[in-house]
């Protein structure tokens, strides 16, 4: 049977519920949500398990999942809104809406007690925040003493995105800008100058120039109280492949609005919601006749701007992230498939993709007209190769 529509087979597709299916009745998953769409129509919607398992509630499709850094690329839109304005153009240094930003220095050696700095080589841009190029990092990834050092001084921990950004301007960066790439807070720097340059609050701008416009009825920084019983519990892997139960919906903390707004992973959101934000990506930045941003920007936002103009492993720094390094490149706010030979994986040049710390995953591919979104709440997100397991399913259902 083929779903002539879209030119995938629904035999074929079954395949993706068989994955899902597997991981659930191993208990290696709690629940599951998938989604494909091509060509403008939903092929495949299905769930499968449970979105709390000790309650025994089933995954639905308006569960509310978290989505962490599937935050980042509805942040980095936001961003070019305002660049599409004419407020800022990608090669402006940073400092000059976060003037400390201006006497940053690189790590050069040392301990977290007293260590050495040296000049950058040039400025943070805003493209360096935008492609994870901007010498900052993250505390979580224990690594080296500028990770620690986050740790210390509470960057991540923050009360409020402009404290964030204060606490950034006294610590030294990994590297300097533009010479290697680097997961990092850089996104949680971009909502910040969202909010800089607008005058809005981050948060409130996300809401009114994007999740209304685009119908994104569900999505934001916290479940409000008449939506609490949609939210779905979060878990962890256990050593023997198990679920660790690690924030019931009952006493979330996304049931509180907070006062730190993360553009680079605060977000809840739905399978749906989170559609209808691909598939203003796929239509060029446009929905339903609501244009959030113009095709030329959706266009250079999902190019390779990696400074080498090679993939991530080019770019050196293999520490965690949210995607591969071969045959990976990254736009202004997503990873960007160069070579799916050198991935290892089926894929199209030009495709758009990013995940979740929870296993939540997407892509957009322009070229197959392709929109794939995987909701679920596992930590960490490398605990399976459910995302490259997803990719096959997904391809191999093409047949036009």
């Amino acid at each position: 049977m083929y779903a002539t529509t879209s030119g995938l087979s629904l035999e074929r597709l079954q395949r993706v519920s068989r994955l899902t299916e597997r991981y659930v009745a191993e208990g290696k998953l709690p629940g599951t949500l998938t989604l494909v769409a091509r060509r403008g129509h939903v092929a495949h919607l299905e769930a499968n398990g449970h979105m709390d398992v000790e309650a025994g509630t089933p995954v639905a499709r308006d569960t509310i999942f978290r989505i962490f850094s599937m935050s980042k690329p509805i942040t980095s839109v936001a961003l070019m809104t305002l660049y599409e304005e004419g407020h800022f153009q990608l090669d402006d240094p940073v400092s000059q809406f976060i003037p400390g930003f201006k006497d940053l220095a690189v790590f050069e050696g040392g301990t977290a007690d007293s260590y050495t700095t040296r000049p950058v080589d040039r400025e943070m841009t805003i493209r360096d925040l935008l492609t994870h190029t901007s010498g900052l990092t993250y505390g979580f990834m224990n690594t080296n003493v500028v990770d620690e050092l986050y740790r210390e001084r509470g960057v991540e921990g923050s009360a409020t995105i402009e404290e964030m950004a204060q606490k950034l301007c006294d610590v030294p960066l990994q590297f300097s800008p533009g010479t290697k790439w680097r997961y990092s807070v850089a996104t949680d720097v971009c909502g910040y100058l969202v909010q800089a340059i607008s005058g809005i609050r981050f948060d409130e701008y996300l809401r009114t120039r994007i999740f209304e416009p685009l119908g994104m009825v569900d999505t934001g920084f916290h479940v409000p109280a008449d939506k609490a019983h949609r939210l779905a519990a979060n878990y962890q892997r256990t050593p023997d492949d198990g679920l660790k139960l690690v924030d019931p919906p009952a006493t979330s903390r996304y049931l509180t609005e907070p006062t730190y707004h993360s553009g680079g992973g605060g977000l809840v959101s739905t399978i749906d919601d989170y559609y209808r934000f691909a598939a203003m990506l796929l239509g060029k930045g446009q929905l339903d006749g609501v244009q959030i941003l113009g095709r030329k920007t959706v266009e250079l936002m999902l190019m390779n701007h990696l400074p080498t103009g090679g993939d991530l492993t080019s770019m050196g720094q293999a520490v965690f992230s949210e995607t591969p390094y071969d045959g990976i490149g990254f736009g202004l706010g997503f990873s960007v498939m160069l070579d799916p030979s050198n991935a290892k994986i089926l894929g199209t040049p030009g495709e758009g993709a990013w995940g979740g710390a929870a296993s939540t995953y997407f892509w957009v591919d322009p070229g197959e007209e392709l929109i794939v979104i995987l909701m679920t709440q596992l930590l960490p997100s490398s605990s399976y190769p459910i995302r490259r397991e997803m990719r096959v399913a997904a391809y191999q259902a093409i047949v036009d």
